[in-house]
């Protein structure tokens, strides 16, 4: 065990616990390494997609969804914020020299406005990008998302190359693997 602190000297003098962690920590890394003297690693991998009539109907109805749903949302909203509303005015009249029904009648409103205001907001966002998405020109690459993978890399190896990867999608089907695998 003492090549194993060496090999961490915060470790040195620490708790059982951080030996212990210090030890599966020098496993697993070997245990990802073969003989070769290569290590496994992980990396983000963009994916792009070719812009076809299928993937803009697609995203078209994605945003279209997300638009309505948005607009639910405002909808209960709206529905929550005036039964809200009702309630503490039936309160304050019953109690018209209550200033704490007063003050949260205030918050209520201020509450509501700032929670609509987040919504609105998203459902700007989202009108903005199904403007986009109707303009783009059939062919184009757009971003489409992220994925993880593992990779193997040895001395030698140039890193950021092998960092650099992309699949290219036309229709969920993949076109093209960019990048040094």
């Amino acid at each position: 065990m003492a090549w194993v602190l060496a090999s961490f000297p915060e470790v040195s003098g620490s708790s059982s616990a951080a030996v212990v962690e210090a030890v599966a920590t020098v496993l697993i890394t070997s245990r990802f390494m073969d003989s070769n003297n290569s290590l496994l690693l992980k990396r983000v991998v963009n994916i792009k997609a070719i812009v076809t009539p299928l993937w803009k109907e697609e995203a078209q109805k994605q945003l279209q969804s997300q638009i309505n749903e948005i607009d639910s949302r405002l909808q209960q909203l709206e529905m929550q914020g005036q039964r809200m509303m009702v309630e503490l005015q039936k309160q304050g009249e019953t109690q018209p020299s209550n200033t704490a029904i007063q003050q949260q009648i205030g918050d209520v409103q201020n509450r509501l406005n700032q929670d609509k205001s987040k919504l609105l907001q998203q459902k700007n966002q989202n009108l903005q990008q199904l403007q986009q998405v109707q303009t783009l020109d059939l062919e184009a690459e757009v971003d489409q998302g992220k994925v993880e993978s593992f990779f193997n890399v040895a001395v030698g190896d140039n890193l950021v190359r092998k960092l650099q990867v992309e699949i290219l999608i036309k229709d969920g089907v993949i076109q093209e693997i960019r990048g040094e695998l």
